[in-house]
């Protein structure tokens, strides 16, 4: 163990995996420090700093306020809401096995707090939304980023001895090793840190834009239009947006329906309950919006839960025990052969077990359907290439055609359909989202949504399964980025109900159009309009003078705009991993390369940065589905190791930076 008489360390990144360290560190430094005394970070035994007269100081650097971070101010929009509800996310650890926190707890905890003792500082509109904000619903993103404010200065209120803490509200524009084993961490506007250790928790950064999108931003130079390119929501200066023309919005994921009520109730619009539905009573302000995706609808909504996963659903097929099997037979699986087939069993257990129990006129001989399906999906006695066909003749034998479930096409409800006019297609798409927004409602009773609801669980599962390679690199590139996240995705991380009946109310009121499922876009250089078309819609193009893409700049570190991340590529201090293809040939992922866990960037000479450390979404090639909060834990329901990983890896480089 190395002794110093002080421990220097910059963490880049002030939002919530930033400030995650920032816990875990101070936490760590109080379990292994003698109670009143102004230790330092000398170690003995192994058993971390225990020497009076080591220190520890800490660089925090960020251009946006600490603890919030970029996405999470507290002065954005109450428009922009959280996608999950208050009972779920967390700062905080709950394992017991981690050092004890010195301060902070969950943010539904901290939401009760302040209902009957609130903080002198929270705003009218923050006592406002608490006052009504119950564990089920989902708060607003500012108020979340006010939790995150608040837990940070608790712990800041509780130093422990021998600690400093510096903020730097700037950016970190180079790192670079030093002769003596140390790093200098340039800052924008000349100033230069040491650090003993430097920890990467860049974020969201921003990215260059595609050909196609780089030929619409000089389009919109050379003919006067308006572009507005991938960008964090509350960075867009939505006035921009001329009132009462056409506006096409491009993707129609999560960040949609941040568009979509910036131009809607951000411009004064109002929904109204009218009894049987929702309706919206424009005020005049609002532009045409004209949505398009690939798949012509937005996300499915989120069910109607007491908990965060279905309380119903159980994985029957694709459990731990199944992935312990993999791994006593010495066997790397592949996606689509090994974890997709025991997965989709348990969707399709979920969705007919339900069907029987909330509508059992849809199935013939029940008792009978259910054991041979279980028969069918049990793993067993079929293989991969058959269990589907014995599954299907079973169904077929029991189960009224239009009770059947095709899961791959839930994620495109338009699939196989034309249109002979956009007003046609509108209708269709209202039709979609007052069905979805129903089978939320119904919650437990939904086979539908008890079918997602298992793909849920097993997204959860599965990012523990496929982290540090866990899956073979070729179904990694093939089947889980290749097809399975965005299908999931499109059924698992869709926004509240509410927002499917708020698009409704707005496509009735005329404010929201549609383009069609596999949209082209373009521009029309004789009338000066961007256009958007869909080939199932035969109609003339949607034309419009702005066009806004929703989505958030790509998470891909060799198109980062960011002048920290190119300079550590040009430098070679890290490199982007490279995975092999199906074909034998690499493949550039979207992530860092790094040595397993606690995270080190490697080289581009292939050595390992031991006093360089990486959290969060630049390690999405190494963990899947890294952008989500960490997970309370729940009264009721399972606990999957992957709800706290982000907290249990911020605890691991702390005890490295330590050198516990």
């Amino acid at each position: 163990m190395v002794t110093s008489q002080s421990i220097r360390t910059a963490l880049i990144g002030a939002g919530p995996r930033g400030t995650s360290v920032l816990e875990r560190l101070l936490a760590n430094w109080a379990a292994v420090t003698p109670s009143g005394t102004a230790s330092s970070g000398t170690a003995s035994s192994g058993s971390g700093p225990a020497n009076p007269k080591t220190r520890l100081h800490i660089d925090v650097i960020d251009p946006y306020p600490a603890g919030p971070g970029h996405v999470w101010q507290p002065g954005q929009s109450r428009l922009y809401l959280m996608n999950t509800q208050s009972f779920y996310p967390t700062l905080i650890p709950e394992d017991p096995r981690l050092a004890a926190p010195l301060a902070g707890t969950t943010f539904d905890r901290w939401r009760t707090r302040q209902q009957h003792d609130p903080l002198p500082v929270l705003t009218d509109d923050e006592r406002a939304e608490l006052a009504v904000l119950e564990p089920g619903d989902f708060p607003s993103r500012p108020l979340y980023g006010r939790y995150l404010r608040s837990t940070l200065e608790d712990l800041l209120a509780v130093l422990p001895n021998g600690v400093t803490v510096d903020f730097h509200e700037t950016s970190a524009t180079a790192v670079r090793p030093s002769p003596d084993g140390t790093f200098d961490v340039e800052l924008a506007g000349s100033a230069t840190l040491t650090a003993d250790s430097v920890v990467f928790a860049l974020g969201h950064l921003d990215s260059r834009l595609s050909p196609e999108q780089r030929q619409l931003q000089a389009a919109a130079t050379q003919f006067g239009l308006r572009y507005f390119p991938p960008a964090i929501p509350a960075d867009v200066d939505w006035t921009a947006v001329p009132a009462q023309e056409p506006v096409l919005v491009r993707g129609m994921g999560l960040n949609f329906f941040d568009v979509m009520g910036q131009l809607t109730e951000g411009r004064g619009g109002k929904f109204v309950d009218a009894g049987d539905r929702l309706e919206y009573r424009p005020s005049g302000q609002e532009p045409l919006i004209i949505a398009a995706s690939r798949r012509g609808t937005p996300y499915r909504s989120k069910a109607t839960l007491e908990g965060y996963y279905p309380a119903s659903v159980k994985l029957r097929y694709f459990t731990e025990a199944a992935l312990r099997r993999f791994t006593s037979a010495g066997i790397v699986p592949a996606f689509d052969h090994d974890l997709w087939p025991l997965l989709h069993r348990d969707a399709l257990w979920a969705y007919y077990s339900t069907l029987m129990r909330a509508e059992p006129g849809a199935v013939r001989d029940p008792g009978k359907f259910l054991k041979e399906l279980d028969e069918a999906l049990h793993p067993h006695a079929h293989t991969t290439a058959n269990w589907e066909e014995t599954a299907k003749a079973t169904i077929e034998a029991h189960v009224r055609p239009d009770s059947r479930l095709d899961l791959l096409r839930l994620a495109a409800p338009l699939s196989g359909r034309s249109f002979n006019t956009r007003a046609e297609l509108d209708a269709a798409v209202v039709d979609y989202l007052l069905d979805d927004a129903r089978r939320s409602a119904l919650g437990e009773d939904d086979p539908v949504k008890m079918a997602i609801g298992a793909l849920h669980h097993g997204r959860a599962l599965l990012k523990t399964a496929v982290a540090d390679g866990g899956i073979t690199d070729e179904s990694w590139v093939a089947g889980l980025r290749g097809w399975f996240e965005s299908f999931v995705e499109g059924l698992a991380s869709g926004p509240p109900a509410l927002r499917a009946e708020q698009l409704a109310a707005l496509a009735r009121a005329g404010v929201v159009s549609f383009v069609g499922p596999d949209p082209k876009f373009g521009l029309d250089r004789k009338s000066g309009f961007f256009t958007a078309a869909s080939p199932w819609v035969d109609d003339a193009p949607a034309k419009a003078r702005t066009l806004v893409e929703a989505l958030a700049p790509a998470n891909r570190v060799t198109i980062s705009a960011s002048p920290l991340m190119e300079q550590l590529l040009a430098d070679g201090l890290v490199r982007p991993r490279m995975m092999m293809s199906v074909e034998g040939t690499p493949v550039q992922s979207s992530g860092l390369d790094v040595s397993p866990h606690p995270y080190r960037p490697v080289a581009a000479n292939g050595v390992t940065a031991e006093r360089l450390f990486v959290l969060g979404l630049q390690l999405s090639a190494t963990q899947w589905g890294t952008a989500i909060a960490a997970e309370a834990v729940q009264k009721a329901g399972p606990v999957y190791a992957s709800g706290q990983r982000t907290l249990r890896d911020a605890d691991e480089i702390a005890r490295a930076v330590l050198g516990l």
